[in-house]
């Protein structure tokens, strides 16, 4: 990289945890008992929002009545809160990639699309809340991802240029907002399947967190 790294930054889930399939349970139990009929189709369209624009997305297709989106997007955060605590596990090798970037010296951030609330019960259950310099939520921006708004926030908390930050995610929009920001950026792939998308926007894919070796060759 011709920049000089001197951040880490991470998005949350399907990178430290996995816990996008708490999502899908979570939003089909809920928005069900309100009458909402969630099709895969529409269901993939609101993978990588926000958990207030999901709400409002679904509200869109069946207006119901009685709760607010308030109450809704609340009943959706316990629901996945209590699967993280019960079932909730780490991506294989996380920890000790974290181990590694901390050995380098470098800073770590967490910025996610998910509520704010989450992160510290994400970083409790894997035991992994000393790595990290900074975390925080889209929720607190104007916009989620793929805005770029995010991940300005963790480095401008880190104190570190985005130029010298790297990302790694697993989804387009959270690459399409690390990019936005003028981040480096590592796409997790751990099916080694290629993401459809409109334009090649990540500098580095690692199918593993495992292989630090070929990890190391990102921040030379």
């Amino acid at each position: 990289m011709k920049e000089e790294i001197k951040a880490v930054i991470f998005d949350m889930d399907g990178v430290l945890i996995d816990s996008e399939p708490f999502w899908e349970i979570a939003e089909k139990k809920v928005f069900g008992s309100l009458g909402v009929s969630l099709t895969p189709e529409l269901c993939s369209q609101t993978k990588f929002m926000t958990t207030i624009e999901v709400t409002k997305f679904w509200y869109g297709y069946y207006q119901w009545e009685g709760k607010s989106f308030q109450d809704v997007q609340n009943e959706v955060i316990e629901c996945v809160k209590l699967l993280i605590k019960k079932e909730g596990k780490e991506i294989k090798g996380i920890k000790g990639l974290l181990k590694f970037i901390k050995t380098k010296g470098f800073k770590i951030g967490l910025a996610t699309n998910a509520p704010y609330e989450l992160i510290p019960v994400v970083l409790e259950k894997l035991n992994i809340s000393d790595y990290f310099d900074f975390f925080t939520s889209a929720e607190f921006e104007k916009k989620g991802k793929p805005n770029p708004a995010v991940y300005l926030s963790v480095a401008k908390n880190l104190k570190i240029n985005p130029k010298n930050c790297v990302v790694f995610e697993d989804s387009y929009s959270g690459l399409l907002s690390a990019k936005s920001a003028g981040m480096k950026t590592v796409a997790y792939r751990p099916k080694k399947e290629n993401l459809i998308m409109k334009e090649k926007i990540e500098d580095f894919v690692i199918h593993s967190f495992s292989n630090l070796n070929s990890i190391n060759r990102i921040f030379i």
